[in-house]
């Protein structure tokens, strides 16, 4: 008989500083990184306060150059019961890199990883989703690396990432590895966004929760929503001289998130990554990239 249970949905945090998002990177220098202002230790002690008085798990793809400079941090994420994996190391695009400069990117990462936190790295996520129709060769390097399974292929139409005919569910590829994308409604003929990010803070809260119910209801299937620290974060630094474009992307809704992650995780059940997709059996879509 079909379990009246609700369906636990997948809560992650890509672990990164707001100079770090792809869209900065025009504006502010990589070699200038270590003289930003870093905000993302505050700001991921404010969300392990949150996760902890709501007795809840996450998964925390975090980036190889935030871990190496703080390492205290990344042990009280494992020390908490969340998991750890990897977003990379620098924050480069899958699409920028070659397959040996994303092995060694991947590799680095899970290395250090795997040392400060104690624990086996088995997911991945892209920066920038940035795993699609013309690099899949990735999956194949994640696997190689190590790796279990990863979150990195967004079945959207976007300016900067996507790949709408990919399956909108977990699914293995034809070499072993999991793909577990970011959750999307399938409405008026295309695939909507529904997981999160700038789209959870641009939308009315009613309406990604709808969204988020549907999938749980009509798919029958586990969410998968991601946010940063930098978008529970009013007063970090703004970037002077950006595009309107990326401003109102970046900005958009930010000093409302905190409240609303506050009340997402009231109104569903939410756990780890792995515990969902990888320590139990669960309905997946099955398909072959």
């Amino acid at each position: 008989m079909p379990s009246n249970a609700p369906i636990e949905n997948a809560l992650t945090i890509d672990v990164e500083d707001y100079f770090q998002v792809s869209a900065m990177a025009p504006y502010i220098d990589r070699a200038d990184w270590d003289r930003c202002e870093c905000r993302v230790e505050h700001n991921i002690d404010r969300i392990l306060q949150l996760l902890a008085a709501k007795n809840t798990h996450a998964t925390f793809f975090t980036l190889g150059w935030i871990a190496e400079r703080y390492p205290d941090m990344v042990r009280r994420i494992v020390r908490e019961g969340h998991e750890l994996a990897s977003h990379g190391y620098g924050h480069q695009r899958v699409s920028d890199l070659t397959e040996a400069e994303f092995f060694d990117d991947i590799t680095r990462s899970k290395g250090l990883l795997e040392d400060l936190g104690g624990q086996a790295v088995w997911g991945y996520r892209a920066p920038s989703f940035s795993i699609g129709a013309k690099n899949l060769w990735a999956l194949d390097t994640l696997q190689r690396a190590g790796y279990r399974y990863s979150s990195s292929i967004y079945p959207v139409k976007h300016d900067h990432y996507g790949m709408p005919d990919a399956p909108r569910f977990a699914y293995e590829t034809s070499g072993g590895m999991m793909e577990v994308p970011p959750t999307t409604l399938r409405m008026f003929n295309r695939n909507l966004p529904s997981s999160g990010g700038g789209y959870f803070r641009l939308m009315p809260y009613a309406l990604s929760r709808w969204m988020l119910q549907q999938v749980n209801k009509q798919d029958e299937q586990s969410a998968i929503f991601y946010f940063h620290p930098w978008e529970i974060d009013p007063g970090q630094p703004r970037v002077a001289g950006i595009d309107l474009k990326t401003r109102f992307r970046h900005y958009v809704n930010i000093g409302r998130t905190e409240q609303r992650l506050a009340r997402l995780l009231d109104d569903f059940q939410w756990d780890r990554m792995d515990n969902i997709f990888i320590g139990s059996r669960v309905k997946k879509e099955v398909s072959v990239v």
